[in-house]
């Protein structure tokens, strides 16, 4: 059975942004998950859903003690095979970068790690909206950053007048076609567009693992929610999907869907199995794993975007559904699906 992979977000921004008052935010609505988080150039820290005091360069207290130690992107394959051991138990690992750090740089060493409990979770690039005029004329590299960038979260929204945010979305749009940006105030955004928390116990059914609302339970104020802004399209199949069909939906998905997950059931001799997807940006992962005894085969996915065509997505994923028994017979129709397979 394959194992878990822990998820592993690159968190970026020039140096004011507004990156660890997002990485706070994100710890203190981390809703049970435990996060693992290495501070770029100023320590590593790992939390059991606990918010960081101060700032990034200062001691971290923690209930169970204070650990503060310095880091280099050098050794950040060694932070991140201690982090990822099993012992620690996390559910995601947060790297912020340092404020002059190139993203693409810690981008390409955890796509080249060998290791096999980590897998790349996205990059996001927060934006200061009451700088970024100034910023991208002291550093032009800003562009090249939102290019890359899986989401970006235009911070501080609530110090532009409106007309000024407009203009800088539609900028941010053409620096990153499709890439969806969320303004924010206070690093306040949504954790579920950066990783599952966990589930109460009475969730732990899989359909309501899947969903997006019941995923985000909480207590904090919705007024506002990014709810409003980004969709959960849910798709249920009790029929196999077809792979090859499948890979050319996931191969040309709509620009602004950001998230999906979920459960692809093939019937494809040989390959049986459960199938966990996992996309974020440009990423593709697939997770053959066994089904649990009496579970129902299955395909549930979970798709979270910003100004996507929800009933052109299920058509489309309709369309993918396998109705054929001879094509259930052709195990080459699971190559494209084995090229982004985790063995």
């Amino acid at each position: 059975m394959a194992k878990r992979q822990i998820p592993v977000i690159v968190l970026a921004g020039f140096l004011g942004s507004g990156k660890t008052t997002l990485l706070n935010h994100l710890l203190s609505r981390s809703g049970g998950s435990r996060i693992g988080a290495v501070v770029n150039d100023f320590g590593k820290i790992e939390i059991d859903a606990m918010s960081i005091a101060g700032q990034v360069d200062s001691m971290v207290s923690l209930g169970n003690g204070c650990l503060c130690c310095a880091v280099d992107t050098s050794e950040l394959d060694g932070f991140l095979e201690k982090l990822a051991r099993p012992s620690a138990r996390l559910d995601v690992i947060v790297i912020e970068a340092s404020g002059l750090a190139e993203p693409q740089e810690l981008i390409r060493m955890i796509l080249a790690s060998e290791n096999r409990n980590i897998v790349y979770g996205g990059l996001v690039e927060v934006v200061d909206a009451a700088e970024f005029e100034r910023t991208r004329a002291t550093h032009p590299e800003l562009d090249r950053h939102v290019a890359i960038a899986d989401l970006v979260v235009l911070n501080k929204a609530d110090r532009v007048a409106d007309e000024a945010r407009d203009r800088l979305l539609e900028t941010l749009g053409e620096l990153s076609p499709g890439t969806p940006v969320v303004p924010a105030s206070y690093g306040r955004i949504d954790p579920e567009l950066l990783f599952d928390r966990k589930p109460r116990e009475d969730h732990l059914e899989a359909v309501r693992q899947l969903s997006f609302e019941d995923l985000c339970h909480g207590d904090h104020d919705h007024d506002g929610h990014l709810h409003a802004a980004y969709e959960s399209v849910e798709f249920v199949s009790e029929e196999p999907m077809h792979p090859r069909r499948l890979m050319e939906f996931l191969d040309s998905r709509p620009k602004g869907l950001y998230r999906i997950k979920g459960f692809v059931h093939f019937g494809i001799p040989g390959h049986r199995q459960r199938f966990t997807v996992h996309a974020v940006g440009d990423f593709l992962r697939f997770y053959p794993s066994p089904w649990a005894r009496g579970e129902q085969r299955l395909t549930q996915l979970v798709m979270i975007g910003r100004g996507v065509d929800a009933v052109s997505l299920r058509e489309r994923l309709d369309s993918c559904r396998n109705r054929s028994a001879e094509q259930n017979a052709d195990p080459n129709s699971m190559w494209g699906v084995l090229r982004y397979a985790q063995s």
